[in-house]
Order: structure tokens, then sequence, then C-alpha cells
């Protein structure tokens, strides 16, 4: 018998509180915070994709694997994340969210926003579907 993880059976979280503590991971920078609040099937996806990034993670590990690969390689750090709105939705599972990320290029010292609109489906804590629509522009942008 194969033992559950505690990721399987979250303590139950609201999705505002997931909310929270998905910022709080891109402040972070920490992957394994942000992985551990997806379900093992979830399903995280970018309508926007940008050159060199993929347009979806498919299972937690994925976004564990592709978050750590993306914010090791990036001299990006989140300085603030301002929580613009958050709009519960006729499903209780499903917050959608506007925020700003302000940042720092550690290469450049340069200052950059990018905003951004998160749909997250939750289910019994867990996250089981995002649609990330960011401004996967921003930073390179900035880098320029």
């Amino acid at each position: 018998m194969t033992p559950v993880s505690h990721l399987d059976t979250p303590i139950v979280r609201t999705p505002h509180e997931v909310l929270t503590c998905y910022y709080q991971a891109m402040l972070d920078k920490s992957p394994d915070d942000l992985a551990d609040l997806y379900a093992m099937d979830a399903v995280h996806e970018f309508p926007f994709t940008s050159p060199g990034f993929p347009p979806r993670f498919e299972g937690r590990e994925a976004v564990r694997a592709g978050y750590r690969a993306a914010w090791g390689a990036s001299p990006a750090q989140v300085r603030e994340v301002r929580r613009v709105a958050a709009y519960e939705t006729a499903d209780p599972e499903v917050i959608i969210a506007e925020h700003v990320v302000v940042g720092t290029l550690t290469t450049k010292a340069t200052t950059f926003t990018v905003p951004g609109l998160l749909i997250l489906h939750v289910r019994n804590g867990l996250i089981t579907r995002v649609r990330d629509y960011m401004d996967g522009l921003g930073v390179p942008s900035a880098r320029a």
C-alpha cells in the first residue's frame, strides 16, 4: 500500500487562503512552497506564452520542476505582490485575482512591474487548475 502524503490530505484552505499562500511562494521564490499548493494531477496553464516558456505544466511535480528552473535561472527578485482585486465567482471553488508584481533585476538593479491575472480552481484546499495570464514580456523588457 502506498503511503499518503500530507500534500494529498491538506489542511482545508479556502481559495482566498490558497491565493495568499501562492503570493507568498512568489515572494519567497520557492518552487516547493508553490508546488505544495497543487493537487497531484493539477494543470497550470499560461494562455499568453512567452519565448522559451511552456504553455502549461501538467501535475504538481511539473509545476515544481518548471518553477525551479524558471526562478533559478531568473535574475528577477520579487519585492512585492500588490493584490489589486480578488473576485469570488458563482463556483465556490474558483477565485479570480488581479495583481501587480514589483521586483528588481539583480543584474542591473532595475525595477520592473508586471501585471497579471490568475484564475484559481481550488478543491479540498489544493489547486486543481490555474490559468495564469501574466505579461510574459514585462521582465525581459526591463532587462533591455
